[in-house]
């Protein structure tokens, strides 16, 4: 089957597109899928450069992606609830990634069925950063109606999501972002745009229940400012890539480490409840999402379009850093 996969850390340069990679099988407990789309997360990217090779071992070459919408295309034993033809959507764990591929295997419990007003492609577009968004805002921070969120870089994949997660909860959203992103923020929900290039954002929003820390440990002490009595940072960026870049994959893991007890530790001095998040694979979370795309609450944000032949490509335009929403793959 065709293919995208890494033969070594580094740039985009580092893929292969081929033809002749491993037919996956369906063993007990998961469905085999034929991908029709996936997407670039940062995640993605933060692997292909060799940001986590220290906590992340692959045998290489190794076919990378954590989205996808497809349709089943076998099940294992004992799996129940899906059958051959069944839209699917699903952002398996760091530990299997293997989206970028014609056909991949994911566990049972981490498939959700496919919303039926979108496209694969804009469907693909939205399981990692949705999961990481519900998880940190309700599943951590509990945030309720009437409560004031902050979402750093509201224009990115997770950011555009928990603008629409907070606004449905019935929060007062305030995000930053940079001043040509404004309308498309504000097209989603935000009720209040604070442009970071041009304004210090720590010092405009104030009385936050909620800080969707985005930005890492680096602006700790700016979210903390912003804070109300009893209000709560969720992190769902630390920083390692850069600590990695400069130290190297064993100490760059430390020092990321030793970040994030520092961080804990002067939240609590300042009696604020500081914790980070990563995403976990959730099927039950997914068929949420569908309820909601189909209600009209949630929509997808796509940045652009790439073919899987011009994944290095797409991880190239990733990197840049100027993405609005999400960059799809196509893959069928």
């Amino acid at each position: 089957m065709r293919a995208a996969r890494i033969t070594a850390y580094g740039g985009p340069e580092v893929f292969s597109v081929d033809d002749d990679a491993p037919e996956p099988v369906a063993g007990k407990g998961e469905v085999l899928v034929d991908v029709y789309a996936s997407s670039v997360n940062p995640i993605d990217c933060k692997i292909r450069g060799g940001a986590l090779r220290a906590a992340l071992r692959y045998p290489l070459p190794r076919t990378l992606g954590m989205d996808l919408s497809g349709v089943v295309a076998a099940v294992g034993e004992g799996v129940e609830r899906w059958r051959v033809g069944d839209e699917v959507i699903a952002s398996p764990g760091p530990k299997t990634p293997g989206t970028y591929a014609e056909r991949t295997v994911v566990k049972a419990g981490e498939l959700g069925r496919k919303p039926k007003n979108l496209s694969h492609g804009e469907a693909a577009s939205l399981p990692l950063a949705f999961l990481t968004a519900w998880q940190a805002l309700v599943d951590s921070s509990h945030l309720v109606a009437g409560e004031r969120l902050l979402v750093q870089a509201g224009a990115g994949g997770v950011g555009s999501l928990a603008i629409q997660i907070g606004k449905h909860l019935g929060a007062y959203v305030m995000t930053t972002c940079s001043a040509p992103n404004s309308a498309l923020v504000k097209s989603l929900g935000a009720d209040q745009v604070i442009d970071y290039r041009n304004e210090a954002w720590d010092e405009v929003a104030s009385d936050v229940d909620v800080v969707l820390d985005a930005l890492g440990f680096a602006e700790a002490r700016k979210a903390r400012k912003t804070l109300r009595k009893g209000g709560r940072i969720v992190g769902i960026s630390v920083g390692l890539p850069e600590r990695v870049k400069k130290a190297g994959p064993v100490l760059g893991l430390l020092g990321t480490g030793v970040a994030m007890a520092c961080n804990i530790i002067g939240s609590r001095l300042h009696g604020v409840p500081s914790r980070f998040i990563t995403r976990r694979p959730d099927g039950s979370q997914l068929d949420l999402l569908a309820d909601l795309c189909e209600q009209g609450v949630i929509r997808p944000v796509i940045d652009s379009t790439f073919v899987l032949a011009d994944i290095a490509e797409a991880h190239r335009h990733s990197d840049a850093g100027r993405a609005r929403g999400k960059i799809v793959i196509t893959v069928r």
